[in-house]
């Protein structure tokens, strides 16, 4: 038994015991020193080389996302400075926009968007304004008389005291709360236009004249009793 003993612990390596006064590894404020690793001036360098990155790292993100913001703001902070209406007159943001007394008297302005627009006093007198849109615009006062205003959409526009006279509106959108209180009328066409039953009562009081254009009765139009 004595001999086997022997034998079996030659086998094997001693493990030393474990010092109560030395630690298996040492910390030097701010950085860990390893036996057999690296040294502490060596990590220093290293931590200093991978602070050095992400800093370059964070400020490269940094003025990405700014530079984003700053193009992205263009275009959501304020809707009309990213949108050009369409027409010949498109070079100009017309939507969205404060465009009172504004003159775009015998224009051709097809399919413009003067959406949300204020356009109080406006001159639109003769213009070519055929699928314009004029949804939730400001119209008060505006003059469209003569003007061909077929298929435009007033849908929630304010037109109240506006000069309609011998306007030709055939097919135009008067959805929603549209009001054309005060307005001049005379000669005007509403053929197919969709009028609330107190609006057309209301215009129906009003209506005189004959379009010179289509030739039909502003009455008519309207289909008053």
């Amino acid at each position: 038994m004595a001999l086997l003993n022997v034998s079996m612990s030659s086998k094997f390596t001693q493990i030393p015991p474990i010092s109560s006064t030395k630690p298996l590894f040492t910390l030097t404020n701010p950085l860990v020193s390893f036996p057999g690793h690296s040294s502490p001036q060596l990590l220093k360098c290293q931590i200093k080389s991978q602070e050095n990155f992400l800093f370059t790292l964070c400020e490269s993100v940094t003025k990405t996302s700014l530079l984003a913001l700053v193009s992205a703001s263009l275009f959501f902070v304020d809707p009309a400075l990213a949108f050009k209406g369409g027409g010949p007159y498109g070079a100009e943001v017309t939507r969205g926009q404060d465009l009172t007394g504004k003159d775009f008297s015998g224009k051709t302005l097809i399919k413009q968007d003067f959406k949300t627009s204020i356009l109080r006093q406006a001159n639109f007198k003769g213009a070519k304004l055929l699928g314009a849109s004029f949804f939730d615009a400001d119209l008060t006062g505006a003059d469209l008389s003569d003007a061909d205003l077929r298929s435009a959409d007033f849908s929630l526009a304010n037109v109240t005291k506006a000069n309609l006279s011998n306007a030709n509106l055939e097919g135009a959108l008067a959805t929603g709360n549209t009001s054309f209180r005060g307005s001049n009328i005379t000669g005007a066409d509403f053929t197919d236009v969709p009028l609330r039953d107190d609006q057309r009562e209301y215009l129906c009081k009003v209506a005189d004249g004959v379009n010179p254009t289509t030739g039909n009765a502003t009455r008519d139009t309207l289909l008053c009793n």
